[in-house]
Order: structure tokens, then sequence, then C-alpha cells
């Protein structure tokens, strides 16, 4: 009996088979955490949800910055972009059933436990572990109620680019989901860079990784993807980042948590 986190998958369901494959995966006893993005620039987004959604209780996952675009283009009846992958998702036999699963999708999974947590992205710097979940549901409790699709007509956006207690409605909302779905350069404050994309040496003036900073989860285990250009390195006790560019050609990574091994495998999917 094993819980293994595994980074992001953007539709390449063929890299996952092969991961599974190397841990020895048993579905009957095994738990899989995945960090979010599970569709969009790889292949297979379709077969990816149908097959995540289908581990029911033994696999958990985030929501990323990839599963809300396509939430958003589906509720707000949009068309891809030109880089999206999406149009088999979209317009599948299941997709409503598909897209009711995925809006019911955490921001943040917190396992007291085995003292971990799971986010797309990160965690700012001011918030416990505690508060990160107590924000991650507020989110979560507006996406699941029938006012819902009011904020994927907004959802886009970087700003506001730093939390105030005193935001209300959907800036406030914006902001939670940026953290947690967008972040990776920010300062002690919790302002956000949202533009720069690079690794660690091509940080802005005055911005830091997030994992970086002196922050309040520093004793609790995050667990992140969204940030393939780390390529699964973080070098801060406690902070493990888990894309490292499958979609890129890269390779799939996932850690078990109760030992912290790492088991990688090459993708093996077809990039567009």
């Amino acid at each position: 009996m094993a819980t293994y986190a595994i980074g992001d998958v953007q539709g390449c369901y063929d890299s996952l088979m092969a991961l599974l494959d190397k841990l020895d995966y048993d579905d009957n006893q095994d738990t899989l955490w995945f960090a979010g993005d599970l569709v969009n620039r790889g292949p297979k987004s379709l077969k990816t949800l149908r097959f995540i959604k289908g581990l029911g209780d033994k696999a958990i996952s985030v929501l990323g910055n990839h599963d809300l675009h396509l939430l958003a283009i589906y509720f707000n009846d949009k068309n891809p972009r030109k880089s999206d992958t999406l149009t088999a998702t979209l317009n599948a036999s299941d997709s409503e059933e598909l897209m009711h699963w995925l809006r019911h999708q955490p921001l943040v999974h917190h396992d007291e436990n085995l003292n971990a947590l799971m986010v797309h992205a990160g965690i700012p710097p001011k918030w416990s572990a505690k508060k990160a979940v107590k924000r991650s549901l507020e989110f979560e409790t507006f996406i699941q109620s029938p006012d819902f699709k009011e904020f994927f007509k907004v959802m886009y956006g970087n700003h506001p680019d730093q939390w105030d207690k005193s935001l209300v409605g959907m800036e406030r909302l914006r902001i939670i989901v940026n953290y947690f779905t967008r972040m990776r350069f920010c300062t002690q404050k919790g302002q956000l860079d949202l533009l720069t994309k690079e690794g660690l040496d091509n940080k802005p003036t005055g911005f830091s990784p997030w994992f970086e900073l002196e922050r309040k989860a520093q004793y609790t285990r995050i667990f992140f993807g969204h940030w393939a250009a780390l390529e699964g390195k973080a070098d801060v006790d406690n902070v493990f980042a888990l894309d490292t560019g499958c979609v890129w050609g890269g390779k799939l990574s996932a850690i078990r948590l109760e030992d912290e091994t790492w088991f990688r495998t090459p993708a093996v999917d077809k990039y567009k």
C-alpha cells in the first residue's frame, strides 16, 4: 500500500501508463495524487480524464491552470486556442459528466497523517497549510454553487497581484486561484510576478521563487507541479517539484510519499 504524487500529465496518457507500470501500481491498494494540469497540449486529454475519474477514491487530483482553462472554455461556450488540444474532450459524449467531476476537484489537498500538501503551483509565503486549505475551500464552495459560471467569465487576469483580506467577490477568488495554479515568483509579502516562466536564473528583480522565501508552511511537505523549467529540482526542505516537462518531451515523474523515493519515465507520447 503506497501513495504516489505525480506531476503534470497534460494529456500524456501513454506516458502515464508507462509510469504506472514502472511503479508496479496496484489499483486495489495504492493511491495516486495528481498535481493538476491533467489536460491540454498532450494528445490524449480525454482518455487521461476518463482514466483518472474512473479511479474513484483511489485518485486525488488538484486543479491546475490548464484544467481551469478547459472548464472556462466549456462553460463559456468559447473556442479553444490554437495551442490547445481540447477539442475531443469538449465534444465527447460524456463531456458534461467529465466537466462536473473536474469542477468538483479542490485547489489544495492536505493529508495531516502524511504531513503532505498537494497544490498545482505553490503556497504563498504568508499562508500556513491550514490557511491554504481554508482559502481553497472558498473557491471550491463557489465553483460548486449554482453561480459557478460567473467566475469563469472573469477568471483570466493578473490583478489583483497580492492578497488583501479586504478583497471580495471575483477579485478575491482570482488571487486565490492565481496563487495556487499560476504562481512561480513572488515577494515576501505575496506580490506575484505572473509574466516570468523561466527557471531560477531568470528571476525578476525584487522577486524570488515562492519556496525560497520565509514560509509559514515550511514544516509541511508540499508537492507541486506547474514549473517545468525547474526540471524537478527545488532544493528546499519539504518542497518537491513534480513537473519534469513530460508534455515537452521530458519525463513524467512520481514520488512515493511514504519514503520519498522518486520514479521517472521518459515521455512516450507525441506532442503538438
